[in-house]
């Protein structure tokens, strides 16, 4: 295998056929995973039927992120980005393999399961920020937007048929053989990074600095550029109002709604729908010039749909399920043209770190709002949570329309950039 990058110029005179098969290896992969997740998940509820062991499963697949995000982004911007996805989906695979093995002799137990979760959930908190930092360098800045559209299509799709599809799986095969699914589907990942090179940016960063001045200046980098800044106190804000909602959604259907299961996967299909609609029309589309103006419509339209979701009257279910296809649809308005303007304005040797931070401190919102948000919903009410929550979101989603740091982000960078001293371009190590 030959790790030497192509320029991206070189990669974007003809980008369509080599990034979309790259692209396709990551979904098939992204359905592999979420297979694994959905058996796993069911395996432990069969087992304990225990909400204390299900809740400690999502907080260890999470803690990796939440704490390494950072650390991580920084190794992602030394090292060669293709052997880092590369061995991210092998070491994801491997631990599959290995649980699958355990399931097999009948040996499995419970901690083996955090075990393989936490390891790929490691592998994960490498692989993202890579890719997401690779996809700026083989894809063209104009086209950015698109293909965040298409992403979000791609995870709507897996929403909608992930959880039947391993409902069948495990009536047909044993644990393990679902899991061997994810096996061969990160192998297909892996198969294209093997044989089509991607660009790497032109300056190392690593060849200069240490690794702690690396880390050090990926915060000083985000601190220091107003928007940026900005928009991701709005995205922790944003996770820490609104994650809890889905873990209420049960509760709202069976205690408000005095609906069950069935209903409850209504809910999960609308909000997939919504998703893929939002993405077909940002891929054909690609949002408004200013990419700002998409992701602030967007997050205006989340917060219109969840307070949607809380008034609805106990005898109208079909007006929650209008506000989760309307959530779908504002949530990829919201995160499509916001990763494509970090994408597009962010340096490419700054990339990897930026995004590690942002995606570990929208995860680490995840374990405290829950553990605020079931004691006030326990004291006021379900319904108060998603409609204070929605309100919330609305109202950032207005105000930040007269924040000039956040409608400017994409040109107020210059205190980011002369806050990180300029390494040397160097010779590529790679």
């Amino acid at each position: 295998m030959n790790l030497s990058a192509t320029s991206p110029q070189e990669f974007q005179t003809n980008w369509k056929p080599r990034f979309f098969t790259i692209f396709t290896g990551q979904a098939l992969s992204l359905f592999g995973s979420s297979l694994v997740q959905f058996a796993l998940v069911w395996y432990l509820t069969q087992k304990t039927g225990s909400a204390t062991i299900l809740a400690t499963a999502s907080l260890v697949a999470m803690l990796p992120q939440v704490l390494l995000g950072p650390f991580a982004g920084a190794l992602v911007d030394r090292w060669n980005r293709r052997l880092v996805m590369i061995l991210a989906d092998g070491l994801i695979a491997l631990a599959t393999l290995v649980l699958a093995g355990l399931f097999w002799m009948g040996t499995a137990q419970i901690w083996h399961i955090y075990a393989i979760l936490l390891v790929r959930s490691l592998g994960g908190a490498f692989h993202w920020p890579a890719m997401s930092a690779s996809t700026s360098l083989m894809v063209p800045k104009e086209q950015l937007s698109r293909v965040a559209g298409i992403n979000q299509t791609l995870q709507g799709l897996v929403g909608i048929v992930a959880p039947p599809t391993g409902a069948l799986l495990i009536g047909i095969l044993p644990t393990q053989g679902v899991l061997l699914i994810d096996v061969f589907t990160a192998l297909c990942a892996i198969l294209p990074l093997l044989f089509i090179s991607i660009p790497q940016p032109k300056t190392i960063v690593g060849a200069t600095t240490s690794y702690w001045q690396d880390v050090r200046a990926g915060l000083a980098y985000v601190a220091a550029w107003p928007g940026l800044l900005a928009i991701l106190v709005i995205a922790l804000l944003i996770n820490f109002l609104l994650t809890p909602t889905g873990s209420l959604m049960p509760l709202l259907i069976t205690k408000h709604f005095g609906l069950g299961a069935l209903e409850l996967g209504f809910t999960d299909t609308l909000w997939g729908v919504g998703m893929i609609a939002g993405g077909l029309l940002l891929s054909v589309w690609g949002g408004f010039k200013r990419r700002i103006v998409t992701s602030l419509l967007g997050i205006v339209g989340i917060g219109v749909s969840v307070v949607l979701v809380g008034l609805a009257p106990a005898n109208m279910f079909w007006l929650a399920l209008v506000g989760m296809s309307i959530s779908g649809l504002a949530q990829v308005l919201a995160n499509g043209p916001l990763q494509a303007v970090i994408q597009s304005a962010v340096e490419p040797d700054m990339q990897g770190r930026v995004m590690a931070l942002i995606g570990s401190g929208a995860t680490a919102m995840t374990p405290l709002s829950l553990a605020v948000a079931g004691p006030v919903s326990d004291a006021i009410g379900i319904r108060a949570w998603y409609i204070f929550g929605g309100a919330a979101c609305l109202l950032m989603g207005i105000v930040a329309f007269s924040v000039p740091a956040v409608m400017n982000v994409e040109t107020n960078r210059v205190d980011a950039l002369q806050s990180v001293p300029p390494a040397p371009v160097t010779t590529s190590i790679d």
